[in-house]
């Protein structure tokens, strides 16, 4: 990464924000790092943090992935984009799916068509379990997002085009537990079933998947990591709400459990240590540039799923207690 210019879309967001940070503190010669977001008061808050003068290399660039000629501009001369932007907020798609298609779809294809017309060497995009075998709009924007991603790299061989997916971040914005918070004291906290599970993942981890794909990526692969599991119940007995929550049903688009490979996906889906890697197909070439790389690479089972509610690492209420309190706005004493 030293030498190399930088883009991050959807920079001021909560994985772009714990990935400036790391990439700031672990590369100290990076060439330019570019934070391309669409909302003004952010990049003015995060250049109090990274201000000019001690990050000279860093550029503030106002802009959306619905503009094409605004994308291309910011990418002259940039060698690796990390794609985070899109839109998340899983009732909202439902009653504006079409914002989010051209925010997730048609922003996806701007950013492939711009990176392709300034020669990027390398794109990394963010998806989401949302995305595999979905249910709901936004997990379906998310699954043509990562299809168009991986069939980039058809149109050229010089461009490297990858995927990582990973599940929740606990404590993000928009997320269950800043919204449990608000109930802890009072109030009835309602959830949809007794039975539901979800993956979990420390924005430290995630920032590290998107390091290793940048740095080991051939193109057209969907790099998973191997994070663990939680039961709702389990972390609404962590925050310790004085009132019992109260068992709705299940919401337009909701699944009980979520899945981040399929068993239609597990024929091209391999174990590589601390990650899973479905790769586009089974050819002996592609096999063979991640047999030379990686220490451990080997097939898994036909017909495996990887979901969080089969999933062989749970988190222990007492371990999302911990979680919890490490956690940004959070304290110890937020905790039951």
């Amino acid at each position: 990464m030293n030498g190399k210019s930088i883009l991050v879309t959807g920079a001021t967001g909560s994985f772009g924000k714990a990935f400036i940070k790391f990439l700031t503190k672990r590369y100290k010669k990076i060439k330019r790092l570019v934070i391309f977001s669409r909302d003004e008061l952010k990049q003015s808050e995060m250049a109090k943090v990274y201000d000019e003068k001690k990050y000279p290399f860093i550029r503030y660039f106002i802009g959306d992935v619905r503009d094409q000629k605004r994308l291309s501009r910011a990418l002259n001369k940039i060698d690796i984009v990390i794609h985070s932007a899109a839109l998340k907020q899983v009732p909202i798609a439902e009653y504006n799916p079409i914002e989010f298609i051209k925010t997730n779809i048609l922003g996806a294809q701007n950013l492939i068509e711009a990176s392709l017309n300034n020669n990027v060497s390398k794109v990394i995009a963010l998806s989401t379990d949302k995305a595999c075998a979905p249910v709901n709009l936004y997990g379906a924007t998310k699954l043509c997002s990562d299809k168009l991603f991986i069939a980039a790299n058809n149109y050229s061989g010089k461009n490297i085009f990858s995927v990582v997916r990973y599940g929740n971040v606990l404590g993000s914005r928009g997320s269950v537990l800043p919204l449990l918070m608000q109930y802890k004291n009072g109030g009835t906290f309602t959830i949809t079933s007794d039975e539901m599970t979800r993956f979990n993942i420390t924005l430290d981890q995630g920032v590290k998947a998107v390091d290793w794909a940048m740095q080991n990526s051939n193109g057209g692969e969907i790099l998973i990591p191997k994070i663990p599991s939680y039961k709702l119940v389990n972390l609404i007995d962590a925050v310790g709400l004085k009132n019992k929550p109260k068992v709705i049903g299940l919401r337009k688009g909701e699944k009980v459990h979520e899945e981040m490979i399929t068993e239609a996906d597990s024929y091209t889906t391999y174990d590589i240590g601390k990650y899973f890697l479905i790769l586009p197909d089974n050819e002996k070439s592609t096999l063979n540039r991640f047999k030379r790389r990686l220490k451990v690479f080997k097939k898994i089972p036909n017909n495996f799923s990887y979901n969080s509610r089969d999933n062989d690492q749970f988190l222990s209420t007492n371990e999302l207690k911990k979680m919890i309190g490490h956690i940004g706005n959070f304290k110890k004493s937020d905790v039951g």
